[in-house]
């Protein structure tokens, strides 16, 4: 059974994960955080490393782009949990179609392990992502043809609604595809909970 927690913001929700996982404490987590890579320390990355160490987890960096495609089974295999980091969802998502870790992912979460995504992590839980275009920047993916993502949801996570630092991007992603997809919209506090086919807002 598919047991996800979809947020927006850690710092703002990451108490929320025990709501998912009442045993979280002690548990393996995979870290990706490929989504942020910029060749310098990531402040973000580093305080979600903290907040899940905080819950007692013990964290592993899974930098997908720098293993190769076994060393990531290995490592997604021996763990308990997996969170993805915000950044930019196209260059994520061109990560993991890259190196087939989108599959291994995928798998993982069908065998009942719990996925955790933040802002970019979440958005790779929708079916597609080229609705997110207009919140990131689609240039940082250039080897990215297909924008079909996990697919572990049936509809699309727009998140940082009411952040006024994606004010504009939110109102065109809305404007643009309100009514063709069916938009998840959360706000930096909130987070969805998908426990098998039930999807739950809190």
């Amino acid at each position: 059974m598919i047991k996800a927690l979809l947020v927006s913001s850690l710092i703002n929700s990451y108490k929320k994960i025990k709501t998912a996982d009442k045993d979280f404490n002690g548990k393996a987590v995979s870290f990706i955080p490929t989504a942020a890579n910029n060749g310098k320390a990531n402040i973000g990355v580093i305080i979600n490393k903290m907040l899940l160490k905080e819950l007692g987890a013990n964290v592993e960096m899974l930098n997908i782009s720098l293993l190769t495609a076994d060393e990531i089974e290995l490592r997604l295999n021996n763990s308990d949990c997996i969170f993805v980091n915000g950044g930019n969802t196209f260059y994520l998502l061109q990560e993991l179609k890259r190196t087939g870790a989108d599959r291994m992912i995928r798998s993982e979460i069908e065998k009942g392990k719990l996925y955790i995504g933040e802002s970019a992590g979440a958005v790779i839980a929708s079916p597609d992502i080229e609705y997110i275009q207009f919140m990131d920047d689609k240039g940082k993916a250039p080897l990215l043809k297909d924008y079909s993502s996990l697919g572990i949801t049936d509809f699309y996570i727009l998140p940082h609604c009411e952040s006024r630092f994606f004010k504009k991007s939110v109102s065109k992603i809305i404007e643009e595809y309100d009514n063709k997809i069916e938009l998840k919209k959360i706000n930096n506090r909130q987070a969805i909970l998908l426990d098998g086919i039930d999807a739950k807002l809190f």
